[in-house]
C-alpha cells in the first residue's frame, strides 16, 4: 500500500555534510508527521528529528544547531539535512511517517528501510 524509500546515506569525514531523503508513495491520503529516527549497534533506536504537516519541528538535544529537517509536501517527501557531523552520529537512520491511506483513512506508522550513515574520525 504505502513505501517509504530513503536514499542519501554514505560514509563522511567529520565534519562533513550528509543530506538524506526519503519519499514515500502509494496509496496516500494524507500524510501528517514524518520524522528521522537512528539506531547504532547495540543501542536503542532514537528519535533524531520530526516535523508535522504544518512545518513544526522537534530535534534531538544532540542534534540541535547541526541537523535541519524539511518537508516536501506536495512530493510526500522528507529531508535531513546533516552539518558538523561527529562520529556518534554513525548509525542506521529510518525515516518513519504517519500516513492515512485511501482505503481506510486510518493514521498508521509507516517506516523506511534504512540507510546507514558512517563518519570517520
Amino acid at each position: 500500500q504505502v513505501q517509504l524509500v530513503e536514499s542519501g546515506g554514505g560514509l563522511v569525514q567529520a565534519g562533513g555534510s550528509l543530506r538524506l531523503s526519503c519519499a514515500a508513495s502509494g496509496n496516500i491520503y494524507m500524510v501528517n508527521a514524518m520524522g528521522w529516527y537512528r539506531q547504532a549497534p547495540g543501542k536503542q533506536r532514537e528519535l533524531v528529528a520530526s516535523i508535522t504537516s504544518g512545518g513544526s519541528t522537534n530535534y534531538a538535544d544532540s542534534v540541535k544547531g547541526r541537523f535541519t529537517i524539511s518537508r516536501d509536501n506536495a512530493k510526500n517527501t522528507v529531508y535531513l539535512q546533516m552539518n558538523s557531523l561527529k562520529p556518534e552520529d554513525t548509525a542506521v537512520y529510518y525515516c518513519k511517517s504517519i500516513i492515512m491511506v485511501l482505503t481506510n483513512l486510518v493514521a498508521t506508522d509507516y517506516w523506511g528501510q534504512g540507510t546507514q550513515v558512517t563518519v570517520s574520525s
